[in-house]
C-alpha cells in the first residue's frame, strides 16, 4: 500500500522559483567529493556560516546518527534507431515485468507502431546490436518494449546502458567516469534512474571519521524514479501528485533512530530521499520498519516526527525537492540561503555544492 500525504492550500508556484546563473549549474562533481563547500543553515538563529563536507564530523555532535540511502544507479538510458527509418532513438529504463516486458520512457521521431523494431547500441563497439520490439504504451509512465535477448535486464543494461545523467549536465551526455562517479560510495541495492545526490559528497573516509567521532551511520533505501525530478506542472503546488517509488526502512536502523533518539542524538537525513523514507514510516506517530511504496509529497506546512536535520544538495526551481527542503527549513530564510548561496558562487544541483540545515 503506498503512503500519501493530504496538505493544505493554496501554495502559488511562483514562491518556488528563483534565477540561477547558467555558469553555477556544476558540470563536474568536486574531486575528492567531500571537498565539496557546504553551506550552514541554522534555523532557529536564520544564521549562515560556510564550509567543506569533510568538517561534518566537527559539525555534527556525538551521539547523532547520520542516515544514507543506499540504492545503487542503474545504467539505465538507452541509444539507438528505428530499424525501418534509422530515425534516432533514446530510451530510459523505468522497471522489468516478470514476462520480460520492460516499461521505458522513450522519445523517437514520430510514433512508433506495434510490433516495430528499435536497435540498441552499446558504448562499446564489440558489442551486437539489442533489438527492441515495441508493444504498447502504459498511461502516464512510458512504453513497453519486448527484448529480443536471453539474458536479465541487469546484465543487458550493464552491457548496453548509459549512466542516466540529468539533461542540465553536458545535455545528459555521460562519459565513463560517470559510472562510478555519479554513484554513492556505499550504493549497494540496485534500482535507481537517478542518483540520491547528497550522498555523493561522502568517502570512506568521511565516513570512518564520523564513526571516530561518536557519530552514527545508518541506511535506508529508496529507488528513485523520474518522478521525483519531474517539475511541478501546477499552479498551486499542494496539488502536485508524487509517482510511486518503492522504498525500504529496515528494523536496525529504526533501533538505531530509537536508541539515538533516546539517548538526545539527532537523525541527520542525507537527501530529500532519505527524508521520504523516514517520514513516510513514521507518519503514523510510531516508527516502525516498513516496505513498500510511497507518494508521500512533502509541502508546507508539513510536521517532521523522525528527521531533526537534513544534508542536502540545492536544487531545482518549482520542484518538488525544493518544495521539500522548504517545509523542512522554513521558505523565507530558505530563500535567503539560496540568494546568498548564489553570490558567493556555490556550486548548484546534482554534481554541486551541499547545504546542511540544523
Amino acid at each position: 500500500m503506498a503512503a500519501e500525504f493530504q496538505v493544505a492550500s493554496p501554495l502559488p508556484l511562483e514562491l518556488f522559483d528563483y534565477d540561477l546563473p547558467a555558469e553555477l549549474i556544476a558540470q563536474e562533481p568536486c574531486e575528492p567529493r567531500d571537498q565539496a563547500r557546504l553551506f550552514l543553515l541554522d534555523r532557529s538563529q536564520r544564521r549562515f556560516d560556510h564550509r567543506r563536507v569533510c568538517d561534518l564530523p566537527d559539525i555534527l555532535r556525538p551521539g547523532d546518527l547520520v542516515v544514507l540511502n543506499d540504492t545503487r544507479v542503474l545504467p539505465a538510458r538507452l541509444y539507438g534507431h528505428r530499424q525501418t527509418t534509422g530515425g534516432r532513438w533514446t530510451g530510459l529504463f523505468q522497471r522489468s515485468r516478470s514476462d520480460g516486458l520492460w516499461l521505458l520512457l522513450s522519445q523517437c521521431r514520430g510514433r512508433l507502431r506495434q510490433g516495430e523494431i528499435v536497435v540498441v547500441s552499446g558504448p562499446h563497439a564489440d558489442l551486437p546490436p539489442l533489438q527492441l520490439v515495441y508493444v504498447g504504451p502504459e498511461p502516464g509512465a512510458g512504453h513497453w518494449y519486448r527484448v529480443l535477448a536471453d539474458a536479465d535486464y541487469m546484465t543487458l543494461l550493464h552491457q548496453y546502458g548509459h549512466v542516466p545523467l540529468p539533461p542540465y549536465i553536458r545535455k545528459g551526455k555521460d562519459r565513463p567516469e560517470d559510472r562510478e562517479r555519479y554513484q554513492t560510495v556505499f550504493a549497494r541495492r540496485p534500482g535507481s534512474v537517478a542518483a540520491p545526490t547528497a550522498g555523493l559528497h561522502f568517502t570512506p573516509g568521511l565516513l570512518q571519521q564520523l564513526h571516530q567521532r561518536g557519530i552514527g551511520v545508518a541506511y535506508v533505501t529508496l529507488h528513485v524514479g523520474i518522478g521525483t525530478f519531474q517539475p511541478i506542472r501546477v499552479s498551486d503546488v499542494t496539488r502536485h501528485h508524487m509517482h510511486a517509488e518503492w522504498c525500504d526502512l529496515p528494523e536496525p536502523t529504526v533501533e538505531r533512530i530509537v536508541r539515538t533518539r533516546q539517548a538526545g542524538g539527532r537523525v541527520v537525513a542525507v537527501g530529500t530521499t532519505t527524508v521520504r523514507v523516514l517520514e513516510t514510516a513514521g507518519s503514523s506517530g510510531t516508527l516502525q520498519p516498513w516496505r513498500g511504496e510511497t507518494r508521500l509529497y512533502i509541502c508546507p506546512p508539513f510536521t517532521f516526527r523522525v528527521v531533526d536535520a537534513l544534508f542536502t544538495n540545492f536544487h531545482l526551481p518549482k520542484s518538488s525537492l525544493l518544495v521539500l527542503v522548504s517545509a523542512f527549513a522554513g521558505l523565507d530564510v530558505l530563500k535567503q540561503a539560496y540568494a546568498e548561496a548564489i553570490a558567493r558562487r556555490y556550486r548548484f544541483y546534482s554534481y554541486g555544492d551541499a547545504m546542511l540545515i540544523q
